[in-house]
């Protein structure tokens, strides 16, 4: 029987993670630091000592690496307080890409790359890029059409290829990158800067809230020892859903957070705001907005929660076709949610004053992230035929 009761642990980490937010993250949102591109590294890591200082970095590691080796169940829930700021995540360092290749070291690399690697990213002193999404022709949805190649040289492999929409590349120290090799897809991990990686351009984007922002990569002869294979050569496929399905999960719980900070701003001003004899929220077409609002975010919640039951149950790897139905619903349902406090807000949801135009902009960008709605829909059915058959 599924069990999505809250245990003591997590509810008192997610209460403690909600005061932090509202208490000294919230206040940095107007911070100048915050470019178009993202929170620059000076306020990430400033926002990373104060989440130290309140014992609350890295909580989804396990402890050997400063973390509370959280199972997903109770990573949702403090996840979602975490995502009440869209700076709560890069506060508590656990805003993609980072978070999911922290996973990924952790559960694929080698005891040597763990302390070479993950140690100093779960100790949020550095930032990491994962290389997989190329320019046009090459791999993206259908990762099938890796064009970056690796070849072996003696105990060297050389990568050469464009990368692009690669997020936090700009000012991170760890890479890690897949390359089409004779045996398959492979991960290598290196360290950057590196002049064999070089940053083409930082992409203009409707998001601004991963630091680092998203930038097309030249790969040109970058040499890297076989130590520096992650797991096994021609694996990388099988280790992208391994880092791929848990990340699609919590995407879903950080942005969750951020909707659910839309609508309460959207109550607020539906509440005070006054028109035609009557405060907003009692005009039918506001309230009914707010009601669907809660609906959705029930809905989603629930999902989450039945995703990471899911994958804490299900060992590592599973959980793919149960994190896409989680992606696309709860995606939708977060920017229904957040095009409703748009349209609740009027005229002040578009500008600056309050923070749910940008929710609605990352949010929208979203439902792109780790594979878009049709993509993950198209799976589906090629499951739900696969089964078919199967029963026929």
């Amino acid at each position: 029987m599924i069990d999505l009761t809250r245990g003591q642990r997590e509810t008192e980490i997610a209460a403690r993670v909600d005061a932090f937010i509202r208490d000294v993250v919230i206040p940095y949102e107007n911070d100048p630091r915050i470019g178009h591109h993202g929170p620059s590294d000076e306020l990430s890591y400033e926002l990373k000592e104060k989440a130290r200082a309140a014992g609350l970095l890295s909580p989804h590691v396990g402890e050997e690496f400063g973390g509370m080796g959280l199972k997903h169940r109770e990573i949702a829930t403090v996840f979602r307080a975490a995502g009440y700021s869209m700076l709560g995540p890069v506060a508590l360092n656990i805003m993609a890409p980072d978070e999911g290749n922290m996973a990924l070291l952790e559960k694929v690399a080698s005891a040597a790359q763990k302390e070479h690697f993950l140690r100093p990213l779960a100790a949020g002193r550095t930032r990491s890029a994962f290389f997989m999404t190329e320019p046009d022709g090459g791999a993206g949805s259908d990762p099938s059409m890796m064009k970056t190649t690796a070849r072996q040289d003696g105990n060297h492999w050389v990568i050469s290829g464009r990368k692009t929409l690669i997020t936090g590349a700009d000012g991170a120290t760890v890479g890690i990158v897949m390359a089409k090799t004779e045996e398959g897809a492979t991960l290598f991990l290196c360290d950057l800067p590196d002049p064999a990686i070089r940053i083409e351009r930082v992409l203009d984007t409707i998001d601004r809230t991963m630091p680092g922002g998203h930038s097309v990569i030249t790969i040109d002869g970058l040499r890297v020892t076989s130590d520096q294979v992650l797991g096994e050569v021609g694996q990388g496929f099988k280790y992208a859903q391994v880092r791929l399905a848990p990340a699609r999960l919590t995407h879903c719980m950080r942005w969750w957070g951020a909707a659910r900070r839309a609508h309460d701003i959207a109550t607020a001003y539906a509440m005070q705001r006054h028109a035609f004899g009557k405060a907003l929220i009692d005009h039918e077409g506001v309230g009914f907005m707010l009601a669907d609002n809660l609906i959705d975010l029930k809905q989603a919640e629930l999902m989450i929660d039945w995703c990471a039951w899911v994958l804490d149950n299900a060992g590592h790897g599973a959980g793919g076709a149960e994190s896409s139905i989680a992606k696309v619903a709860v995606s939708e349902a977060l920017f229904r949610i957040a095009d409703r406090c748009v349209q609740i807000l009027g005229g002040t949801g578009v500008t600056d004053d309050t923070p749910v135009h940008q929710i609605f902009r990352d949010i929208r960008a979203f439902r792109i992230y780790d594979g878009p709605t049709e993509v993950h829909k198209w799976s589906l059915a090629k499951k739900i035929k696969r089964e078919a058959k199967a029963s026929a």
